[in-house]
């Protein structure tokens, strides 16, 4: 299905919600937009299908070993060996475009027992053209081959919608339409994403579906979502933590799909909220370097707005009954704890005092759902746990997660660095499910669609 530049820059301004353009649509709406794998089973055999892999992965020496995603994708594969399909896989590593998906293809043979060939130099991005090599290996590949694209992000094409505005969208448009075009032409017509990390507005995950015939989820995708996923919008305990500010635009839009009962908060989200709260009761609270313009462009920096929105949720949840349990003492810098952060202090952790607290709350928790069908979702770490000297927060909390699941709670974590501290402090059946994308699962469950949902139902309409 070949697309125009007009209806590129549309497609566009959709993504970006330029205007309000995008649907206002719940998760389950997106997902019920979109087939599912088995949709394509009657492709006849020796049908190119483009799959739009979880490759960003660096596998250790054997099986079983940093391979977590890559391994996740072997039920689509043998499902599209069955079929007889040429799949053809591409995705990204990493950030950095020099990186090679070498290791990756090798990796992806040995799990499915077949050759994965890499093909390399595919894309002339000056006349954006698929090379004619790329067209020759898929046509001389037997039913059931697979090939693997080298990083797609060795081309500027597949990060331009990255900090795109608006303004820049009628520029990108004729680029971008034929770097879709050219995959419809010379590679697949039907197009499977089986990469539930992939949440960001890569080109071959929101541009490349405009261009296909028929789109579907594949089978690990789908069950994340479908099951584990949307269990999550039922969360009554929620944890949240980091030190991106912008997640609590994520943990607004949790609270405010009303199930939410008890939020626990460390990291910058905690000081804003520690702040917020602070100032409701007529009391005063320091975030230190955290709140001084002259650290403004820091990540820990928390801007006066973000305090105020803090305070509206807190002012809004306190009617609802919600409780926001907050630290009450930190680890600071030079691994003091205190009660309070000095106008030179920044906090790296929470102290023994709050986790004292966070335990006795969990203990509440339990007690009060007794016999209840209960949800909780983890998302973060408690501080800077990579250094032992700001661990102990989250080590201690982790053990609160297998307490959770003992007593009855599905507890499900978010992937990401809460996913890496399970992994560090417990075992993968301390919790009901651990997922693989941390940043995808904020944007299901946060204030933003995910960029590839949005672009799969918009493809699913028009074929």
């Amino acid at each position: 299905m070949s697309v125009t530049a007009e209806k590129m820059l549309s497609w566009c301004q959709v993504l970006l919600n330029v205007d309000g353009r995008r649907p206002k649509r719940t998760l389950s709406e997106y997902l019920a937009m979109i087939p599912r794998m088995t949709s394509l089973g009657e492709l006849p055999s020796g049908t190119a299908v483009l799959v739009r892999g979880d490759v960003d992965a660096k596998p250790g020496a054997k099986i079983g070993e940093e391979d977590i995603r890559l391994r996740s994708m072997t039920e689509t594969l043998q499902f599209g060996q069955r079929h007889g399909w040429k799949q053809v896989i591409f995705g990204h590593i990493g950030r950095k475009p020099e990186e090679s998906l070498r290791a990756v293809g090798k990796r992806l043979g040995e799990l499915i027992s077949c050759e994965v060939r890499l093909v390399e130099d595919w894309l002339d991005e000056p006349t954006m053209t698929i090379r004619d090599h790329v067209g020759e290996l898929i046509r001389a590949s037997a039913a059931g081959s697979i090939l693997l694209l080298e990083n797609t992000r060795r081309y500027n094409i597949e990060r331009v919608l990255w900090k795109a505005k608006p303004g820049d969208l009628p520029k990108l448009a004729e680029p971008l339409s034929r770097f879709a075009n050219q995959f419809g032409e010379k590679v697949a017509r039907a197009y499977v994403n089986e990469a539930l990390s992939a949440g960001s507005l890569d080109a071959s995950s929101t541009i490349v579906p405009a261009a296909m015939d028929r789109v579907a989820l594949g089978a690990y995708v789908a069950k994340e979502f479908d099951g584990p996923m949307l269990r999550c919008l039922a969360t009554q305990l929620v944890v949240f933590s980091g030190l991106k500010i912008d997640k609590l635009d994520d943990l607004e839009a949790m609270i405010g799909r009303g199930t939410v009962q008890m939020v626990f908060t460390a990291g910058s989200l905690a000081m804003a909220l520690k702040k917020a709260a602070a100032e409701l009761d007529a009391k005063s609270f320091s975030l230190g370097v955290a709140e001084d313009p002259a650290h403004g462009d820091k990540p820990y920096y928390i801007p006066r707005d973000r305090i105020e929105q803090a305070k509206r949720m807190i002012a809004e949840g306190r009617k609802k009954g919600i409780e926001f349990v907050l630290p009450v003492d930190f680890v600071l810098q030079d691994g003091r704890s205190a009660e309070t952060i000095g106008p030179g202090d920044q906090q790296f952790d929470v102290g023994p005092k709050t986790s004292e607290l966070f335990e006795r709350k969990v203990g509440e928790f339990i007690a009060r759902h007794q016999g209840l069908p209960a949800v909780a979702f983890h998302n973060g770490v408690f501080g800077m746990f990579e250094d032992p000297r700001f661990a102990e927060g989250t080590r201690r909390f982790i053990a609160q997660l297998k307490r959770l699941k003992a007593a009855g709670v599905e507890v499900y974590v978010g992937g990401g660095e809460g996913g890496t501290a399970l992994e560090k402090y417990g075992q993968p059946d301390d919790v009901t499910h651990s997922f693989t994308a941390g940043g995808t699962v904020l944007g299901a469950l946060g204030s933003e669609p995910v960029p590839y949902l949005v672009a799969l139902a918009m493809a699913a309409r028009q074929s």
